[in-house]
């Protein structure tokens, strides 16, 4: 899962060389050009297919990738049955007392981020990665999975305004966007058919602040909450909340912060009147992966980071050497957020005596408690939150990534959700949950490094981000 730097490439078995095919100095094959190689996709919802394309010349165009439904059926994702659309097993099926969702999260690749890291595209075709090739690709992708709920990252605001939302609109979708901070030109957007839901609330989170030297970075989030438009008296919320970390893999504490500063925030927004919290779905590009610290503290609810590298945090990087410790706590208490990653309230103390009527004994009990608060290395959130995808194969153990160009293919991209009680009754931290639960009916599979290799890697003539989009589709029992 480290980096990775191709030297030779197999190619799949649509991918060949003909008379009009031009070929490398090695003889290796080239895709064709971006008018020949556009794959036609039917609108079948098992499947985004493959296809190939032969030319009058005799060559044959690039395939897409294949990807298929899993569903999860029994809640048993051990025992995972994929399936076809004629042999949906009986327990996935509809019923009078629920609603099913899907969402999809998508970093898309702004176009300025392409263009000012253009290193990592070497490997593609130039004319696959300008904007009017990809957008077209990406819009097919959207339509095609026709998801209830987009969680797109990496939306460059000229084009949101230009093309993205008008585009998505004309599909039935409603669009919130919180562009970066300072002079970024991306951001996040939640996007959400009008037939499915209400919107209640939005909640922008702006990772920079001035007045928290740590915090000098332009990442953003974005948290909606939502209610199903559904005949029922019990009027039932989604929160769902969408973000992009930082990158850099040697600044945890960073990304710790801002995740923590989400958690607040969709803690707020997702907080009822009963003490519970309504069903959560937790999108994005956290630039960590599978098994990090930061991916085990979103999943277990806690993470003691005493004596933790600030590069180890995301996992992105193997080694440690000569990296600071986090300090304790890792942000200052005028950020305003607790250990427990919620907004902590300002009240005055209830002063029964003054400072001068306090014995010594007094004194030192309430020092005491002060400094074992301020140097807890604890850091804990109040939420059941499981992760879409297993992130490896079971049959095989080899790594699902989401993210594939010159440099790396990993998968850093997740869509966590709030998982069943029954289904994290024994994951640690269950005991303070108190979220009612989505049950995850299926998900779009993911691809292995080698897979991707087989088309070029990403972004391709069919795939337009060097992300691959994540869908799941769940269901809210009424």
């Amino acid at each position: 899962m480290g980096t990775w730097r191709p030297t030779s490439r197999r190619l799949p078995a649509c991918l060949a060389t003909g008379p009009g095919v031009p070929t490398s100095r090695d003889g290796e094959a080239l895709a064709l050009s971006a008018a020949e190689s556009r794959v036609e996709v039917e609108v079948e919802p098992r499947a985004w297919e493959p296809d190939a394309r032969r030319g009058e010349d005799g060559s044959v165009a690039l395939c897409a990738i294949q990807r298929h439904w899993e569903y999860m059926c029994n809640h048993n994702k051990d025992k995972t049955k994929i399936l076809g659309d004629q042999n949906v097993d009986p327990t996935c099926e509809d019923s009078d007392n629920k609603f099913d969702f899907s969402v999809m999260s998508y970093n898309i690749l702004s176009q300025d981020l392409l263009e000012d890291n253009s290193h990592l595209y070497r490997h593609c075709r130039r004319p696959v990665l300008h904007w009017s090739f990809r957008f077209p690709n990406i819009l097919k992708e959207i339509k095609h999975f026709d998801a209830d709920v987009l969680c797109l990252q990496e939306v460059q605001e000229d084009h949101y305004g230009a093309e993205i939302r008008p585009s998505l609109e004309s599909l039935g979708y409603h669009c919130e966007y919180k562009m970066r901070t300072g002079r970024k030109p991306d951001g996040c957007a939640i996007c959400f058919k009008h037939s499915k839901f209400a919107l209640l609330s939005v909640n922008p989170v702006e990772f920079y602040r001035r007045d928290v030297p740590l915090l000098d970075r332009d990442n953003v989030g974005l948290v909606l909450l939502l209610q199903p438009k559904i005949p029922s008296a019990a009027s039932p919320v989604i929160c769902v909340a969408n973000t992009h970390l930082l990158y850099n893999p040697r600044r945890g504490d960073i990304k710790l912060t801002q995740l923590a500063m989400l958690l607040a925030e969709i803690s707020s927004v997702a907080h009822q009147k009963d003490g519970s919290f309504c069903p959560i779905v937790m999108c994005g590009d956290f630039n960590s992966v599978p098994g990090s610290p930061l991916y085990s503290f979103i999943k277990e609810g806690k993470l003691n980071y005493e004596g933790l590298a600030i590069g180890k945090v995301s996992g992105q990087e193997q080694s440690s050497r000569g990296q600071r410790i986090l300090s304790i706590p890792i942000w200052p208490p005028n950020l305003g957020i607790s250990q427990n990653c919620v907004y902590e309230v300002q009240q005055l103390p209830k002063v029964e005596k003054t400072d001068s009527d306090l014995t010594q004994t007094e004194l030192d009990k309430t020092e005491v408690l002060v400094t074992t608060e301020k140097l807890s290395s604890n850091l804990q959130h109040h939420f059941s939150l499981s992760s879409v995808y297993s992130h490896y194969f079971p049959d095989t153990g080899i790594p699902e990534v989401t993210t594939c160009h010159s440099r790396s293919a990993i998968t850093v991209d997740y869509i966590f959700y709030s998982a069943e009680k029954e289904d994290v009754a024994e994951q640690p931290g269950s005991e303070v949950a108190l979220v009612g639960g989505l049950k995850l009916l299926a998900r779009l599979s993911l691809l292995t490094e080698q897979d991707l290799w087989t088309v070029n890697g990403l972004p391709n003539e069919n795939n337009s981000s060097d992300h691959l989009p994540l869908l799941a589709k769940f269901r809210l029992e009424l």
